[in-house]
């Protein structure tokens, strides 16, 4: 679905949403108005489709916007565990943290480099400096982290 905002509204929103995604700004306006369950549900199904759209521009050969795609699914869904924990979530720095806290929890080492990988396609969006085959290594970690964070989640709704 498209969108057609009138250039004032679509420059106010740009301003407003600073250095930030202006889908990702315009998503915490509206999920603030939903109660946590609501927002946990909406993380999830944005993590499908942004998991969707990397897909579909990685099999067009669009690495660059795959990857910022990936990044997506990945921020959603620690959107949703710490909507689950009441943890802040709201800027690049919280998603760190959200990081910290799940790695103190289980010890699991690779969640912690795969972040890191999974960032580095984000900083691939803005720079382009990955080829494919780095490419490649940078997304097979990010499904690796998808998996343990779905799994995570899976175990917080069972508690």
């Amino acid at each position: 679905m498209a969108l057609v905002l009138s250039p004032t509204i679509a420059e106010l929103l740009r301003e407003l949403a600073g250095d930030r995604d202006i889908e990702e700004f315009i998503i915490d306006i509206v999920t603030e108005r939903l109660d946590p369950p609501r927002k946990v549900e909406v993380y999830l199904r944005l993590s499908e489709d942004y998991l969707k759209a990397a897909d579909e521009l990685y099999n067009k050969g669009d690495l660059v916007q795959a990857g910022e795609k990936y990044w997506g699914a990945i921020a959603a869904l620690l959107n949703a565990i710490a909507e689950l924990r009441g943890w802040d979530h709201y800027s690049h720095r919280d998603y760190d943290v959200i990081i910290g806290r799940l790695y103190k929890e289980t010890k699991d080492k690779s969640i912690l480099t795969n972040f890191r990988m999974a960032e580095g396609l984000h900083a691939n969006f803005y720079h382009n400096f990955m080829d494919r085959e780095e490419f490649e290594v940078h997304r097979e970690a990010v499904f690796e982290l998808i998996g343990k964070l779905r799994e995570f989640l899976k175990n917080l709704n069972k508690t």
